[in-house]
């Protein structure tokens, strides 16, 4: 028997994925209630995301195997009702963005997701953002636990991106064929539960809840800087450790261009990006929000 037609929200990165899951744990009582499965992560502080989606993220992968570890992360939400999934990671990760390289093991990722489930991906949606916004976003995310070379160092690699939404969009229509596929941009992604009805347009929407608990804060520079400065030392710090320091600095909120393009970048990514839009507005088959 093919599973449960099942809606995904995949992410993108830094555009409000946490918070929207946030939005599933809040309401996941009256979706229950109202006959779905949720499916989201424990990230970030969810206290109820138990979804451990495993995907590919290497060149030799045994493409078998990558569906079977898939199946089974998804196993706990094949009970026949129709799925409401949220991760972000469905592409891969953001690391890569620092060696210039656009979510390369998107392929093999959505080949496992699409193998792992036998139903109709009913509806797909991607948040999209701003290049120089989404860049500099993933590299102080990182910067948060992890030692970083200075922005600079590798402005390069960002402007000269190996590919960008068009592409991600089009192979994950390709590859996990949805029945629908939405692209929202991030200026026009609005709050969370108006994201959840975009996904689940059948959903009776008056009761869904916004989340109020604030997830996934950002650090600003001035943190940055301090953790930066004892990565460097040497030291390890534990998650308590940095998101202490993060909660320490928080009322610094001085841009010092820790992680910052110039103007004339800025202009050629944010033409780039709208020239991207354009180009995925133009796809058919695509609902381009």
């Amino acid at each position: 028997m093919a599973d449960a037609p099942i809606y995904i929200h995949a992410g993108a990165h830094r555009t409000g994925t946490s918070s929207f899951q946030m939005c599933l744990h809040e309401n996941w009582q009256l979706l229950d209630r109202q006959g779905w499965t949720t499916a989201y992560p424990g990230r970030d502080g969810n206290p109820s995301g138990e979804l451990a989606l495993r995907l590919p993220s290497g060149h030799r992968v045994d493409h078998a195997a990558a569906a079977i570890k898939a199946k089974l992360g998804l196993d706990a939400y094949r009970d026949g009702r129709p799925v409401i999934l949220s991760e972000e990671n469905i592409p891969g990760r953001m690391f890569h963005f620092l060696q210039g390289q656009f979510y390369p093991f998107a392929e093999m990722r959505c080949a496992a997701l699409r193998a792992a489930w036998t139903g109709p991906i009913a509806h797909l949606m991607l948040v999209v953002r701003p290049y120089d916004q989404l860049f500099e976003s993933a590299f102080r995310k990182r910067a948060e636990d992890n030692e970083m070379s200075d922005f600079c160092d590798v402005s390069g690699n960002y402007m000269n991106m190996d590919r960008g939404w068009p592409d991600l969009v089009q192979l994950m229509q390709d590859i996990l064929k949805p029945e629908a596929i939405t692209v929202v941009p991030y200026e026009a992604r609005g709050t969370s539960t108006d994201l959840l009805k975009r996904l689940v347009p059948s959903l009776s929407g008056e009761e869904l809840v916004e989340p109020q608990r604030i997830l996934n804060q950002s650090a600003t520079d001035a943190a940055l800087e301090a953790l930066q400065v004892r990565y460097r030392r040497g030291e390890n710090l534990s998650r308590s450790d940095w998101q202490a320091v993060i909660s320490q600095y928080a009322g610094e909120t001085a841009k010092t261009g820790f992680a910052a393009f110039s103007e004339d970048e800025k202009a050629e990514l944010s033409a780039r990006y709208a020239s991207d839009l354009k180009q995925i507005e133009w796809m058919t088959s695509v609902n381009f929000a």
